[in-house]
């Protein structure tokens, strides 16, 4: 298989990548066949042809290639060994409105999660420079210093032992008891792929869950997660408040029967709202009126059975501009 190295994508020329072409090619760079392997984002992607149009040259903004960077990553969580970046893609992440970068502490907190869950006693040494740009892209963070502040607020908090030197991704820090401590009581996990869907578990919404929102979850790079079709040797109450603290975000769809609005989904999005989850409502269309007004103050994505299509898209490129 013919290679040559090229300017990574998505993060341009201080980022080089290797291309795997099935034959090799002079006139356009990237199809959808070629591999990428770019150490940047952390492995292999693919790329079509139109969105690599739509961002070169001029490229992403750094807020923008950490998106869609995330978005592979989970991608490869999800078990794809070669993510393909679509136009669709890109362009849902070229006109999202929420760049917003977390928080200091909560990017700490992820950078912390995924060390442990790298250790195999408690006084492991971790060497950075063996986990790559993993930890850049887990941490959100556009430069190796930004990692080492990171380590160094850990450190100030008593989770990691953390000595400075000069080139951080070649230190190890050990993970301390009570960071350890820290992580397993903690209530929400920022690192989860986990979706938590809160719906009326009907048979008439099924083909609503199998063909919009499901796939819709799994597109964006998350594992969807339906209480009824999951089996239980405890009270199902307690089960669904430890998956919800155990989510990234939580979809919560509106729509009910003649025997009213569902309580408990109105509780179980009012829950992950208080532990700062993200949650997006969604509601068939024939149903807005009979929305509550503590929800009828959030945007909801609309459905009709005879558009599941548009709102499995609607909801995928909703799910990408708040989460991912």
């Amino acid at each position: 298989m013919p290679t040559k190295e090229i300017d990574c994508p998505i993060w341009g020329n201080e980022h080089k990548a290797t291309l795997h072409q099935e034959q090799e090619r002079h006139e356009f760079p990237v199809t959808r066949d070629d591999l990428i392997e770019s150490p940047r984002t952390g492995g292999m992607y693919r790329m079509e042809t139109e969105a690599f149009i739509w961002i070169y040259p001029s490229r992403l903004n750094s807020k923008r290639q950490m998106m869609l960077t995330k978005w592979i990553y989970n991608q490869r969580k999800q078990g794809e060994g070669s993510p393909l970046v679509t136009r669709e893609i890109v362009h849902s992440i070229v006109y999202s409105t929420n760049t917003s970068t977390p928080s200091t502490s909560k990017r700490a907190e992820m950078l912390l999660r995924y060390l442990k869950d790298r250790t195999k006693t408690i006084s492991d040494k971790l060497p950075l420079e063996k986990f790559g740009a993993r930890i850049l892209i887990v941490s959100e963070s556009l430069e190796w210093s930004e990692v080492s502040s990171l380590l160094k607020y850990l450190d100030r908090k008593g989770f990691v032992e953390h000595r400075t030197i000069k080139n951080p991704p070649k230190c190890a820090p050990v993970i301390t008891a009570e960071g350890h401590m820290h992580v397993e009581e903690s209530a929400v996990d920022p690192n989860s792929d986990q979706a938590f869907v809160a719906m009326w578990f009907n048979q008439e919404m099924d083909s609503t869950y199998d063909n919009g929102i499901a796939p819709a979850i799994e597109a964006a790079g998350f594992k969807p997660y339906r209480a009824d079709r999951e089996h239980y040797l405890g009270k199902i109450d307690n089960q669904v408040i430890a998956e919800i603290r155990q989510s990234r975000f939580l979809i919560a769809d509106m729509t009910h029967g003649d025997d009213g609005a569902r309580g408990s989904v109105y509780f179980e999005a009012g829950f992950a709202l208080g532990l700062n989850i993200p949650v997006i409502y969604t509601c068939r269309k024939d149903m807005f009126k009979k929305l509550h007004f503590d929800t009828r103050q959030y945007p909801h994505i609309d459905w009709t059975n005879e558009e599941l299509e548009m709102f499995r898209q609607n909801l995928e490129n909703k799910i990408r501009a708040t989460v991912v």
